[in-house]
């Protein structure tokens, strides 16, 4: 007897890339199950709605709030996010379903003479880059500090726009590549920023390049629909991203960089696979002053072929980092976003 046909209601923001992520994912989900109906239901959300305010001063859930509201009142039955918007702790009532096969997940630059540069070294003293990332700029002030950063906000349809305007200030952006590979962009970059890059490299977001789904928690229809999508490398690689992240108390405001391997092992394709050979996880991790003058960085390699060891491995980085000093950068920041206290609970104390 075939399986009854039902319908899951599947949430998203509203911008053309959201949009397009929720597409990819629907497809592979109907194609693994065919009697099931999937529909769109776009959301307005307060960090597409707000493209004024920087984006440290809008406060964490700025891209989920609004769409979590729809999933704890039913109106939709799971959220297709972009990982890195995600805070790391979800509220009661809703669990991150499955991780899907990340997309590269570094950082890119996107030049608007590319006739003239090819990398940000070589670009001029006083060059302006436009990124909205606390992240981004951070480090990027500390490798080219002769450098000047604007902001810019803005869908990829209207960051490119603005670059390529002859009378605007960039020089060039930072964005990501998934985003920009996703939404067939990818001609249009020059560099891609990694640990390897010229004067010091770049470490990109928690999570970045990385599609998170979020259901109710005790969905059980939903989340078993959704184990034909996932991604076991991707999802560990993210959980000890993640557990980093937590453990420092950290967010999208704050200039916390990671870049995650599996190394060890003979198969070099093993992200590919579901039950790669290579079970050996590395991270990298920094933690960067606003103005880059700052930093501590670290890195750790580990077996890790469960979530919990994952998740292990991500508290122990970030402990690492404390004792080389980041909490006192961390201290640093908290105090300038809120002036009255520090954070209420020290790193140091987890």
């Amino acid at each position: 007897m075939a399986p009854a046909q039902f319908t899951v209601k599947v949430g998203t923001r509203r911008s053309a890339l959201a949009l397009k992520q929720v597409e990819l994912v629907t497809a592979e989900l109907k194609q693994a199950h065919p009697h099931v109906d999937f529909t769109v239901h776009p959301i307005s959300v307060q960090g597409d709605r707000d493209k004024t305010t920087p984006l440290p001063d809008l406060g964490k859930g700025l891209w989920t709030s609004e769409l979590e509201a729809q999933l704890e009142s039913g109106g939709v039955d799971m959220v297709v996010h972009c990982l890195k918007d995600m805070p790391t702790t979800l509220p009661a009532g809703c669990a991150l379903g499955c991780i899907t096969r990340r997309e590269d997940p570094r950082d890119v630059v996107i030049f608007r003479r590319p006739d003239a540069h090819a990398r940000l070294a070589d670009l001029p003293a006083g060059a302006v880059v436009g990124t909205s990332s606390v992240r981004r700029a951070a480090q990027l002030r500390r490798a080219y500090p002769r450098l000047a950063f604007r902001d810019v906000r803005g869908n990829i349809d209207t960051r490119i726009r603005k670059l390529d305007d002859p009378d605007g200030p960039f020089d060039c952006i930072i964005l990501a590549a998934a985003g920009l590979l996703r939404m067939d962009f990818g001609t249009r970059i020059a560099q891609f920023l990694d640990s390897a890059t010229d004067d010091g490299g770049m470490l990109h977001a928690v999570g970045q390049g990385a599609l998170g789904l979020e259901v109710r928690d005790g969905d059980e229809r939903t989340l078993a629909l959704l184990k034909s999508i996932e991604h076991t490398p991707t999802m560990m690689a993210c959980y000890a991203e993640r557990s980093l992240m937590r453990t420092l108390e950290g967010g999208c405001s704050v200039p916390i960089g990671v870049e995650t391997a599996w190394v060890g092992g003979e198969d070099e394709a093993e992200e590919e696979d579901q039950s790669p050979k290579k079970t050996l996880l590395r991270i990298r991790a920094v933690v960067v002053s606003v103005d880059g003058k700052d930093a501590v960085e670290g890195e750790r390699t580990e077996e890790v072929a469960s979530l919990a060891q994952a998740d292990s491995l991500g508290k122990k980085i970030a402990q690492d980092l404390v004792e080389k000093g980041a909490q006192k950068i961390l201290d640093v920041i908290n105090l300038v976003r809120d002036p009255s206290s520090l954070a209420a609970v020290k790193v140091g104390d987890v």
